[in-house]
């Protein structure tokens, strides 16, 4: 059944898949450069379901929400607010300091629209899946540039990285993040620990930036970094660090979205602004979902076996 979201009203309760979803704004300009409102950003959010709910169900999200669009500010939410329907499913997630937070879980199109009605633009999804919290899913890389850097650095340092992670028997999947660089995911067989996928990720991170000077960092301080260079970031594989999610929009003026593109295209030179809100969703109808693959439990990387 495809429920429609209305563009002539403010607000509306929809009945999707059962479920009685409130929304509201939803002609509230969210991204003033292209005249794109809240109900537009909802309406990509639906028609991306299919392909995005299998890679963020199950797993904790993290509430990074504006509430006035793309030139508003933002702030970020763990604890999932109240008020809520009582068919929004939470996950408790105990920290360091022995605080246990009930995050939202996205389960289905009801409480994907009504995360994203929140003002979320983005979702942020945790590594691991809710029942274990601390053993993630994927090893992963965020190539992020030092101010300045091109985005063919990027490609380039991302290239790099492909060929070492296969030269040690990873299959390494690319998405860009509709921000400023990539993210380079590889699936890997559950049961390290996410400070050990960390240590790992550190690892090879730091001898990929050693190896590869001229093009890539590892060099956290800010003030340090070698101008022209891209970063090596493995530190997003920290506990409770999450990066936007696949088929994510991202905060910025041209909409654009963290897409899967194949290694074929990102050497061919695709840009960042290929791909938005505008014409993802008919990508993906047309080639499908380009990191399906990740979701299996087949062709997992042991890091425990192999490293």
């Amino acid at each position: 059944m495809t429920a429609e979201i209305p563009s002539d009203v403010d607000n509306v309760t929809l009945e999707i898949d059962g479920r009685r979803v409130a929304l509201t704004n939803l002609r509230k300009v969210y991204f003033p450069a292209l005249g794109l409102t809240k109900g537009d950003l909802l309406r990509y959010y639906l028609s991306i379901a299919g392909a995005l709910l299998p890679h963020v169900t199950g797993r904790a999200m993290v509430m990074k929400r504006y509430p006035h669009g793309v030139t508003g500010d933002f702030f970020y939410m763990k604890r999932t607010p109240s008020p809520r329907p009582p068919w929004i499913r939470t996950c408790p997630i105990e920290h360091r300091s022995g605080n246990t937070i009930d995050f939202p879980l996205i389960d289905d199109r009801p409480s994907l629209l009504w995360l994203i009605n929140l003002g979320c633009i983005d979702l942020n999804p945790w590594y691991s899946l809710c029942d274990d919290a601390n053993r993630p899913l994927y090893l992963h890389f965020d190539l992020d540039p030092v101010e300045g850097t091109p985005f063919s650095s990027v490609r380039e340092g991302a290239l790099i990285v492909r060929d070492v992670l296969r030269g040690i028997g990873m299959t390494p999947y690319v998405k860009t993040t509709g921000s400023r660089g990539v993210h380079i995911y590889v699936a890997i067989r559950v049961g390290p620990t996410q400070h050990e996928v960390w240590e790992i990720s550190k690892a090879i991170g730091q001898q990929i930036a050693n190896a590869h000077p001229d093009v890539l960092t590892a060099e956290y301080r800010i003030a340090k970094r070698p101008p022209g260079r891209v970063l090596v970031d493995y530190n997003q594989n920290a506990f409770g660090k999450t990066l936007a999610s696949i088929y994510s929009v991202r905060a910025n003026e041209v909409a654009a979205v963290s897409t899967p593109v194949t290694w074929e295209e990102l050497d061919a030179g695709c840009e960042l602004t290929d791909f938005t809100i505008f014409n993802v969703p008919e990508r993906v109808a047309k080639i499908g979902d380009l990191w399906k693959p990740l979701l299996s439990n087949r062709g997992r990387f042991d890091l425990n076996a192999n490293l």
